[in-house]
């Protein structure tokens, strides 16, 4: 779908007050919209993280199953599925999303780092290890974020020492 100026502008202003931390304003923005672009794949696009940054889990999973499907290449579409389902449902079935995400981007440092926070969690601390060592190998900037996620907290000294 093609998109006129004016809501260009909107979807422009949008990304300014996200990135400015201001999820109240981007979804002001986003309500002065036509109704006949609400539903392109450019304005949830920009609905995902306003849905994440105001926890509003029910609606993030209803925009990112439709975005899973649009754009089934897009593997952070998974991932925030997963974490919306893991809030609004349980963790065991975020988890399930990840792993048929995994089969399909099987080196997506983000999916291998969400299935070990999952893993630590559920308490299995071996394939938590596993998932962060594999994360961390794919992107050495998930050891610092590591460090920083509760989920992990009783890995924290593992992560500290190398794992």
């Amino acid at each position: 779908m093609q998109m006129d100026v004016v809501t260009e502008k909107i979807l422009t202003a949008v990304g300014g007050f996200l990135e400015l931390g201001m999820p109240v304003d981007a979804a002001k923005e986003l309500e002065r919209l036509p109704p006949e672009v609400k539903n392109s794949t450019q304005v949830l696009k920009v609905s995902a993280p306003i849905y994440h940054a105001a926890t509003a889990w029910e609606q993030l999973e209803t925009v990112a199953r439709e975005l899973v499907k649009r754009e089934p290449d897009e593997p952070g579409w998974r991932v925030s599925l997963a974490f919306a389902v893991r809030r609004s449902t349980d963790i065991a079935s975020a988890q399930t999303i990840l792993l048929e995400a995994e089969r399909q981007h099987p080196e997506d440092a983000t999916i291998h780092f969400n299935l070990g926070c999952y893993a630590c969690q559920l308490g299995d601390l071996e394939e938590a290890k596993h998932r962060i060592i594999h994360a961390i190998k794919i992107d050495s900037g998930f050891r610092a974020i590591a460090l920083a996620d509760r989920d992990l907290e009783p890995l924290w000294d593992n992560i500290s020492t190398g794992l």
